[in-house]
């Protein structure tokens, strides 16, 4: 399944094309600054009924080394099927485009960027064919950017440092760092900086982090990440504000049936001292008179019938208004 951090690992590279190159510097590989760069279409499928989709496509151009391929793929665990659809990629695009193809893999975890960075071989033993080995980025040789200045200088590195260390406890620092440095810049860039990032963060804790940090600066007040907090922080009142209404309402009920009880209980007395005073008078009680009584809820009933009893010669007189 695609997650919001699976896409902000790719998509980051399409916001800024220019982003692999200060990348490379952290990889060993050190790639010149493009001159130009062009996002390709993603879908590599053939006739065949097989689809195949990289992440990223971009097409770039340096002054020194001509124009070059990037597929950049978001590699969350460790997949034994995805060597072969990676080889597939460099090998159609080299095919395709006829130009040099470069495969880098974002990941989130040092376990799965040891993973990937491994050269793997479609031959047998001993009979490589293609040998694949991407370049990788991850916690291991991102950046740790927890200097504001520094987060300054490059906001979307910063942005992907935080992403690739999303899961490292050292985070928070990066992220503070982030979010000082986007309190200056305007709206068109901070904002999808905040989202790439809040995005890359997945439901990791540091995203809640993240949330705090943006939402409290007015400058993000029209950002997504705001908007969904303050929905968050909405939804939040309005429950409290419903739990304040229940309890409201539940005393209300509370002094209603404790006005019930207490009316049943004078009722209840009312219809004992009525049976006792038929009693004491012996007068003959029967069922049916003993039950009319005592299922009456009427206190009014129950008193002009006591009244009645004092002169009753029957029992059941008291229930004749002329008794």
């Amino acid at each position: 399944m695609v997650t919001s951090s699976h896409e902000a690992m790719h998509r980051i590279f399409q916001h800024d094309p220019g982003l692999f190159s200060r990348v490379s510097q952290f990889l060993g590989a050190d790639i010149p600054r493009p001159v130009g760069a062009t996002a390709l279409p993603t879908d590599l499928t053939e006739d065949s009924p097989v689809e195949r989709r990289v992440d990223t496509l971009l097409r770039f151009d340096t002054a020194e080394q001509g124009p070059f391929l990037l597929a950049v793929e978001a590699q969350g665990k460790k997949d034994p099927a995805k060597p072969a659809s990676w080889a597939y990629y460099a090998s159609y695009l080299w095919t395709k485009y006829r130009l040099p193809t470069a495969l880098l893999v974002v990941c989130q975890d040092l376990t799965t960027a040891k993973w990937a960075r491994q050269p793997m071989t479609c031959g047998p033993a001993r009979i490589p064919t293609l040998t694949l080995q991407p370049l990788v980025a991850g916690p291991h040789n991102m950046p740790m950017i927890t200097d504001p200045d520094e987060a300054r200088e490059d906001l979307v590195l910063a942005s992907l440092a935080a992403i690739t260390h999303a899961a490292d406890p050292g985070v928070d620092a990066i992220l503070k760092a982030l979010s000082a440095a986007l309190k200056d810049a305007p709206d068109d860039v901070a904002n999808p900086i905040v989202e790439f990032t809040a995005q890359g963060l997945g439901n990791r804790p540091a995203k809640h982090f993240w949330r705090n940090l943006v939402a409290v600066d007015l400058s993000f007040y029209r950002s997504y990440l705001a908007e969904e907090v303050r929905e968050e922080v909405r939804d939040a009142v309005r429950e409290e504000v419903r739990d304040a209404v229940r309890e409201e309402v539940r005393e209300e009920v509370r002094v209603e049936v404790r006005e019930e009880v207490r009316v049943e209980e004078l009722n209840e007395g009312r219809a004992q001292a009525l049976l006792q005073v038929l009693e004491d008078r012996g007068l003959d009680v029967s069922d049916d008179v003993r039950e009319r009584i005592t299922t009456c809820h009427d206190g009014d009933q129950l008193s002009e019938w006591l009244t009645r009893a004092l002169t009753a010669q029957q029992a059941a007189d008291i229930f004749d208004a002329q008794a």
